[in-house]
């Protein structure tokens, strides 16, 4: 039976890590060390590393501690344990337990687990959840996330259509470089005045990342006039698009701006070759649910367990 090495994550293990992470298979860019690092004044730091009795790497977990509670990192839209490309199931219990058996002489009392959705793996594993399953873990949370599988036909309703052939005389797409326009312009002060809320990444914080991670991280603005009236920053993957940030100005609600760049960019990574455009989640609010679906989502699920130590 194989032995595991938990460790905990240093400075040290920088090159390692990040060189694990690009040939994992159920691995994102968001748990390269640059991207987990850029919010790190916000959480303690607490990933683990798991290595087999060669010293070789075989598994990480992207972590964060508040207290005795260990969260699969809380600044991450999702996390678990990340396996290495020809990662063998019939292991992961070992691993599982050796995680779980580390933490527990460590005195945490809890574990909270954000699940990778199935569309970001590789190979669309999910031998992980499985095991959760058969250890008991408790599902705290199922959320409904909104997605267009862009290899099936599309499902844009007619109206929503109709008003796009519309908005393609009037308004213009421009993907750039600079966020400063839509988050000063319309993110933050939308934001403020709907929800009362900022944008989780400030504008420098999202320029750094563009800077670090130029190809994943794109900001894609509609204008009106050469006045910006919408926008909307993706975060692309191997073969998913994620919609991180999407607001209009009211000018831009009365020309129907966030829609226009909404099917404008499913209709471009669709013909790319990009296999899902992922609209994000939503909860309790059924005119975003009713739009979404409109625009040809469908519902899957992201899943947050608890395991109790």
């Amino acid at each position: 039976m194989k032995k595991y090495l938990v460790q905990k994550y240093t400075t040290e293990n920088y090159d390692e890590w990040n060189e694990f992470v690009a040939k994992a298979k159920n691995a994102t860019f968001l748990f390269h060390r640059d991207f987990m690092e850029y919010h790190q004044d916000r959480f303690e730091d607490y990933s683990l590393l798991l290595f087999d009795e060669t010293q070789k790497l075989r598994a990480i977990f992207p972590a964060n501690r508040v207290g005795t509670v260990l969260h699969s990192h809380q600044g991450l839209t999702y996390g678990g344990l990340v396996f290495e490309t020809n990662h063998n199931p019939i292991f992961t219990q070992k691993m599982v337990d050796s995680l779980l058996l580390f933490l527990k002489k460590e005195s945490f009392t809890e574990v909270k687990i954000k699940i990778i959705p199935t569309i970001y793996n590789k190979s669309n594993t999910q031998e992980f959840d499985c095991y959760l399953h058969e250890i008991g873990a408790e599902l705290l949370n199922r959320e409904m996330n909104l997605i267009i599988d862009l290899r099936n036909e599309w499902k844009l309703s007619k109206s929503k259509f109709k008003h796009f052939k519309k908005a393609v005389a009037k308004l213009e797409m421009i993907a750039e470089d600079d966020f400063s326009l839509f988050w000063n312009d319309v993110l933050i002060p939308r934001l403020s005045e709907k929800y009362d809320a900022n944008p989780v990444h400030g504008l420098n914080e999202i320029q750094q990342l563009k800077e670090k991670f130029n190809s994943n991280i794109i900001q894609y603005s509609a204008y009106y006039e050469d006045e910006i009236v919408a926008g909307i920053t993706i975060f692309k993957f191997d073969n998913v698009i994620k919609s991180q940030y999407g607001a209009t100005t009211k000018a831009g609600e009365k020309l129907r701006a966030l829609d226009f760049l909404f099917i404008s960019l499913i209709q471009k990574f669709k013909n790319d070759g990009c296999f899902y455009f992922d609209m994000g989640t939503v909860s309790n609010n059924e005119g975003l649910l009713n739009q979404k679906i409109e625009l040809g989502c469908d519902v899957f699920t992201n899943d947050f367990y608890c395991i109790k130590l």
